[in-house]
């Protein structure tokens, strides 16, 4: 079952939540607030200031691409790092010796 705040199954009028307060965003992706914050500013994650004060809002489907994306990432690095594997020209530092 998908997370209550997956837009996909709650379209607009629903009563869902459509934008998130980043201190929302922080707890679903188990960071802090600073980092989440980070995130937007440094345009990782998409958001918009609402209001003259400017508060910070993530929109759910902007949150669920962000995930997408991590996914992904991780899924080529793991492709270009396999686990157990070692480079070449990387010396064996793991103290064994060869008998």
């Amino acid at each position: 079952m998908l997370p209550c705040w997956h837009t996909d199954l709650m379209p607009l009028g629903s009563g869902a939540t459509r934008f998130l307060h980043l201190a929302d965003v922080a707890e679903i992706l188990n960071i802090s607030a600073k980092q989440t914050y980070a995130l937007v500013r440094h345009g990782d994650l998409k958001a918009v200031k609402i209001g003259r004060r400017g508060a910070w809002r993530v929109e759910a489907s902007e949150l669920e691409a962000y995930i997408e994306r991590l996914y992904s990432e991780t899924q080529s690095f793991i492709e270009e790092h396999p686990f157990g594997e070692q480079t070449a020209g990387a010396e064996d530092t793991s103290g064994a010796e060869d008998g």
